[in-house]
């Protein structure tokens, strides 16, 4: 009996639930990734600007660009760098910078290295690997975006990946064509065992969720992006992935919250659209489970959320003593990964897409309580927003969007392992 079997049997019968496998996926049609475009001939993008923040665990370097490119990363040694190419063109000089924070980047310098090349060096104060390298392209007010997540790495590692001596030069166009890591993929090696993501589609059947004024409903919406969620995850091989729902059907809470716990998942994903009556209010966010709303919208959305049972004519689940009892149930180490995982989601939603003030929040959401498997909402923009609602509509959006997801789930895992 495979992995996936075994815990297919512990489905209960109320509920039927649509589990994807690497697989599986071949037998169906999986709509390919759209790959940036990469500029013509002659069209040299031109480098904005460029940020590197950094902690003990992790740094980010980000630079925003006129265009997609190409471009190369190795690393060095005597002293530890990483070195980044690009066919681009920039008048910055190579004076050294100091990243925001402390960590594993003591500084980078970034200037040209030749008529249509531009070299950023990151000094590193340990040794590191390239988790993941990926351009974005320009949407909305956001430029170009080229972005390389580092890790820490073992010495001996980081030695053994160096390039010689002999070769430090500037890299030529053919070595430019570093393929960006797939959404979804990291460094990390996969296990044999893949983990299980259970995606759930909040609202369906009889409650529709929110409404834009054109009619669309929030159902709808993220359905189709939990289809489109579900397939980035199974082409990567690196997961089980389950929905709640993948047609119109109505799903109590309970029943979303049982489904996650009764296959011991290892995160639980609600996808939300949800509106408020402030237009100005937009952006996506993240939520993970908390007795105090971190602001007064949060409060009223957790509210409205947790009425959705009411609205379909079920008896609602917020009855006192039941739910206190399995909140205290919640362990610590359930809150803490719930946060490891919203905060990894954010990391790559952050360069990507227009995000709340604080984006990573708290409020009580009923599906974020389960005691034993970690939990996040995702609130992916307002209905009650033109400029999201536009957003909720358009593939490239949402493509970025769940390009953005998927490499988070694959940080929060490897983390855990």
């Amino acid at each position: 009996m495979t992995f996936l079997a075994a815990r297919a049997r512990l489905i209960v019968p109320f509920l039927i639930v649509v589990f994807l496998t690497a697989g599986l996926a071949a037998a169906q049609e999986v709509p390919p990734e759209p790959e940036a475009t990469l500029v013509e001939a002659g069209d040299i993008p031109t480098l904005l600007d460029s940020r590197v923040t950094t902690t003990q665990d992790r740094a980010r370097l980000v630079l925003d660009l006129t265009g997609t490119t190409e471009f190369g990363v190795h690393t060095l040694a005597d002293p530890m760098r990483v070195v980044v190419e690009l066919r681009a063109q920039s008048e910055d000089d190579a004076t050294p910078t100091a990243p925001s924070g402390e960590g594993l980047v003591s500084g980078y310098s970034k200037g040209p290295a030749g008529t249509d090349r531009v070299r950023v060096e990151l000094a590193l104060a340990a040794p590191v690997q390239v988790q993941q390298s990926y351009i974005l392209e320009a949407f909305e007010d956001q430029p170009a975006r080229l972005v390389i997540d580092l890790v820490p790495d073992s010495e001996a590692n980081f030695l053994a990946n160096v390039q010689r001596p002999d070769a430090e030069t500037t890299v030529s166009t053919a070595e430019l064509a570093t393929p960006e890591t797939a959404p979804g993929e990291t460094t990390t090696a996969a296990s044999d065992v893949r983990p299980l993501i259970v995606i759930d589609p909040g609202h369906g059947g009889v409650d529709g969720g929110a409404r834009a004024s054109n009619g669309l409903e929030e159902k709808n919406i993220v359905l189709a992006f939990a289809l489109k969620l579900q397939s980035l995850l199974v082409e990567t091989g690196q997961f089980d992935v389950a929905l709640t729902r993948d047609t119109d059907v109505f799903l109590t809470l309970s029943e979303r919250v049982s489904l996650a716990r009764q296959n011991r998942a290892d995160l639980f994903i609600s996808l939300h659209a949800d509106s408020f009556d402030q237009p100005d209010v937009r952006g996506a966010s993240i939520y993970t489970r908390g007795d105090l709303a971190t602001s007064e919208i949060d409060r009223v959305l957790a509210e409205n959320e947790n009425r959705a049972d009411l609205i379909a004519g079920f008896n609602p689940p917020e009855e006192a003593a039941a739910v206190s009892a399995l909140l205290d149930l919640m362990s610590r180490t359930t809150r803490r990964q719930s946060y490891l995982a919203g905060q990894a989601l954010i990391d790559q939603l952050e360069p990507s897409v227009q995000l709340r003030r604080f984006p990573l929040r708290q409020a009580d959401f009923f599906v974020l309580n389960s005691p034993d498997v970690p939990s996040v909402l995702i609130e992916l923009g307002f209905l009650s927003n033109a400029d999201d609602t536009e957003n909720l509509t358009t593939d490239a959006w949402l493509d970025r969007v769940a390009a953005a997801l998927a490499r988070g789930i694959a940080v929060y895992v490897d983390g855990q392992s």
